[in-house]
């Protein structure tokens, strides 16, 4: 934590793009002393798809930074574990709901340590704040911006006219946009419900409208409330919720304490982050493009999963490959090959990042420039004499730890040990350094035999203009 309210030294103004506003905006803190920020989390009924890695990606880095510039940050991303989809899946697989959540929480959580993103302070559950959502419910009720038809409550559009100031959406494409259809319980058909009843099997709870459950949009409402207050700094998200679920939050907080007149009374700055694609595709069940997070990280490190998202600007759609993935690979393989020839430099900890870094983070999180910039501080390094190297490397780690890369041993990232299969790595090294010599001699056979000896032992080895790497494949 730091000591100080704000490090601006050398450093430019944090500038964040606020969809509120569609504009980029000066980042003016409620309390300098004290910044919030909330991401709306997973409904937990199956495993996590890549894409629902990228706000908490995009989270991830906007808290390093607001940590390195604020003396205290409060960073809240809860799961939703009580919805539609979260019964059916219970029906369809005939679990309980709360072991059905409880596995893909935990799944969820791992996958995202997995990619090198740190927990959120605190993780609300909407079944612990059905209190919560009841009391909220009460007040818009008694404010008149609610009302009880056919055992549902619903918030009634039309008495917030402020509605669409998030999505700029008018009434028509509310109607066409809603995930609920036209029913006979509502006033107007952008009404959206705040608690439906329960029926049958289905979980629920008592409440002054009958046994019943939350609308899936006040959940978000209640827990960040009671988390976090109101207004808090920061509301942070995928672009495909802006309509309806965080139209739909910023009407109930306003609702709930009467300021319909002010739609930055719920949270100051709003942050969306572009969907990923395919070769230009949505990705889709239909389509066959799912690309589950826990699957991806059997096959990659998860570093290299996180350079791929950082690699494109959070608001930009990213388009996911296997060509991206492995040009990430050889990125992090070049830059911890660089770091381990200088693992005899010691890291000083009072060095500070680049400023070019931050100053590029602090351009609405401009992960592509700073990754840029900490390419050229790599450059710089291999150029320079002992003495220069020794604050590089310094900045240089601190600068990858804003990131959350280079986070690994270099030896270990590139699978040097030191024993391979019993074998001691310097029987490895002398085996390629006699392969290089029958190289020179252009005895390429002999050259050859000691490649597939080293293949045997599961050693791959590649010739790069730097020499010959290897790396452990077993």
């Amino acid at each position: 934590m730091n000591t100080n309210v704000l490090n601006v030294t050398n450093m430019a103004q944090l500038r964040l793009y606020n969809s509120l506003t569609n504009k980029k905006e000066d980042f003016h803190p409620i309390d300098q002393r004290h910044v919030r920020l909330y991401t709306c989390g997973p409904t937990v009924y199956n495993y996590a798809h890549i894409g629902n890695a990228r706000p908490p990606m995009v989270s991830d880095v906007l808290v390093r930074l607001l940590r390195y510039l604020y003396p205290r940050v409060t960073y809240v991303s809860n799961i939703t574990d009580i919805d539609d989809k979260i019964i059916q899946a219970s029906v369809d697989q005939d679990i309980p709901i709360s072991t059905l959540t409880k596995k893909y929480e935990i799944i969820y959580n791992d996958n995202l340590k997995e990619l090198g993103v740190d927990p959120p302070d605190l993780q609300p559950k909407a079944t612990d704040h059905i209190a919560e959502m009841i009391k909220q419910i009460e007040a818009l009720i008694e404010n008149g911006h609610a009302y009880e038809q056919e055992g549902h409550v619903l918030y009634s559009v039309n008495t917030f006219p402020g509605y669409g100031s998030l999505s700029g959406r008018d009434k028509d494409e509310q109607i066409l946009g809603s995930r609920v259809e036209v029913a006979s319980y509502k006033k107007d058909p952008t009404d959206f419900v705040l608690w439906k009843p329960s029926i049958d099997n289905q979980p629920g709870w008592d409440s002054p409208w009958g046994f019943g459950r939350p609308g899936w949009h006040l959940e978000c409402s209640a827990m960040s409330e009671k988390t976090l207050g109101v207004p808090f700094d920061i509301h942070s998200g995928g672009q495909d919720l802006i309509f309806p679920h965080h139209e739909n939050e910023l009407a109930q907080c306003c609702g709930v304490h009467n300021k319909i007149n002010d739609v930055a009374s719920y949270a100051r700055y709003w942050i969306h982050n572009g969907m990923i694609k395919f070769d230009g595709d949505k990705m889709s069940k239909s389509l066959g493009n799912i690309r589950y997070i826990n699957d991806l990280i059997n096959d990659y490190n998860g570093e290299t999963l996180r350079l791929v998202l950082l690699s494109t600007h959070y608001r930009q759609p990213l388009n996911w490959s296997t060509k991206a993935i492995d040009q990430a690979q050889k990125t992090l393989d070049r830059l911890y090959r660089v770091i381990r020839k200088a693992e005899s430099v010691t890291e000083l900890d009072t060095v500070k990042p680049s400023k070019h870094i931050l100053n590029a983070l602090c351009d609405d999180l401009n992960t592509p420039e700073a990754l840029g910039q900490l390419n050229i501080l790599f450059n710089q390094f291999q150029a320079a004499g002992k003495d220069e190297q020794k604050e590089l490397i310094s900045t240089i780690y601190s600068s990858a730890k804003m990131l959350g890369i280079l986070q690994c041993n270099p030896d270990k990232w590139l699978g040097y040990s030191k024993t391979v299969g019993g074998v001691d790595t310097n029987k490895i090294e002398k085996l390629i350094e006699d392969r290089n010599q029958f190289r020179n001699k252009k005895n390429f056979s002999r050259a050859d035999e000691i490649r597939d000896e080293l293949k045997s032992m599961g050693i791959e080895i590649e010739d790069t203009p730097d020499g010959t790497i290897w790396r452990n494949e077993n």
